[in-house]
């Protein structure tokens, strides 16, 4: 009994990770099909002119 208490709890624990593992993977996909670091340069670049022209005024 004791050997499969034990047991269950490494599969829970190996569920875990393996979770975690699976989420890490499609969130980095996601960002590189959503174009976010381009999208990111496009958006710094529009605030960077913006605070330059009210800088400028």
């Amino acid at each position: 009994m004791e050997q499969e208490k034990d047991n269950f709890w490494l599969i829970i624990a190996g569920v875990i990770a393996l979770t975690v593992v699976l989420v890490f993977m499609l969130k980095s996909r996601e960002m590189e099909s959503a174009g976010f670091s381009s999208g990111y340069a496009e958006t710094k670049a529009e605030v960077d002119k913006q605070i330059a022209k009210q800088h400028g005024k």
